[in-house]
């Protein structure tokens, strides 16, 4: 177990076991489900599941065993995605901008300094733009995705150097970003050095130095304890993430209608919920690292934006996109190019 994940643990003692306590005992079970997330124990994510899952398997009567494995239990991103795609895992939660590795479509909800508020983000996910998204996860692989895109946040840099203020501190920055093309584009057009590195080993990168610095949603950044190994955390708000919930298509045909409607039903019911608590979270956030001793700055937006436009950013992954995804983007955010 690396160090990060000691801390993780470690931090969410106190509701680890009503999480894992989700795991049913009923041995008569017809059908059994894993689903594996990324995050630790305390992130909202966690919560809703564990009561999803609760709910699931009782509104089933018992035909359903629903079980979640959080904290990369199962594996980091790559692995995860890997089991879901051939039936080893039945569900998992993803960004969109990692499964864009897969279905390059997805990641159009993530262009940088696209959505401006929530106001625009829960239009298009809940919308046209999001069953685009659904549409081609679908046709392009084992998966499916659920309705409702469940909540990440929006993204701020966090460095152990120096607070970023403008484009022109990004230049050369070794910042951490997940493993996405699309992550690698966007700093790249900044002129950063970006690193692409899994999740699970995030802590032990910055506290290594192999990253000087990482961007992150508050709440990951809080429940994850990055503020132990970054001084500055910077409003840059320069995506929007979420999860898309996913699942195994044969495995989820193995139900019947009515057991489908019930897994369907409480998994959007719980990512509503979630959105809500992640938002609250991130919102309360800054006072509470701002005590253990994290330095915040504000951004200008139309800064980054205009480097982005100048670099050709917008441009390229307009043309990767296409017309019909990006004029389903521009049509909840304006036009970005």
């Amino acid at each position: 177990m690396s160090i990060n994940r000691r801390h993780l643990i470690a931090s969410a003692g106190a509701i680890a076991l009503p999480v894992l306590s989700i795991r049913s005992v009923q041995a008569a079970a017809e059908f059994s489900f894993k689903y594996g997330n990324n995050l630790p124990l305390s992130h909202p994510m966690n919560s809703r599941a564990a009561e999803m899952a609760a709910a699931i398997n009782a509104e089933s009567k018992g035909r359903i065993d629903f079980q979640v494995f959080p904290n990369n239990q199962l594996g980091n991103d790559t692995d995860m995605l890997s089991q879901v795609r051939s039936g080893a895992l039945d569900f998992f939660t993803l960004s969109p901008l990692i499964l864009g590795t897969l279905v390059p479509a997805a990641q159009v909800s993530g262009v940088g300094f696209a959505f401006k508020d929530y106001g625009q983000v829960w239009p298009a996910m809940d919308g046209d733009l999001g069953a685009h998204v659904r549409k081609q996860i679908a046709a392009s692989s084992s998966l499916f995705a659920f309705e409702k895109i469940w909540d990440n946040g929006y993204r701020q840099i966090t460095t152990g150097t120096k607070p970023i203020a403008t484009p022109d501190d990004l230049k050369g920055l070794k910042i951490r970003i997940p493993p996405s093309p699309f992550w690698v584009s966007m700093f790249k057009a900044f002129e950063s050095s970006p690193q692409t590195i899994n999740f699970a080993e995030v802590y032990s990168a910055l506290q290594t130095k192999v990253a000087d610095a990482q961007e992150n949603p508050l709440a990951i950044i809080a429940t994850a304890k990055l503020n132990e190994v970054q001084k500055f955390c910077s409003i840059t708000n320069h995506m929007w993430d979420g999860f898309w919930f996913l699942g195994n298509k044969k495995s989820f045909d193995r139900l019947p209608q009515d057991l489908k409607d019930i897994v369907t039903r409480n998994v959007n019911a719980a990512g509503l919920k979630q959105r809500d608590d992640v938002k609250k979270l991130n919102d309360s956030l800054q006072a509470d690292l701002k005590a253990k001793g994290m330095v915040f700055n504000n951004t200008e937006a139309e800064l980054f934006r205009n480097k982005l436009r100048s670099a050709g950013f917008y441009t390229e992954w307009h043309k990767k996109f296409g017309e019909e995804a990006w004029g389903l983007l521009e049509k909840y955010t304006g036009k970005l190019v």
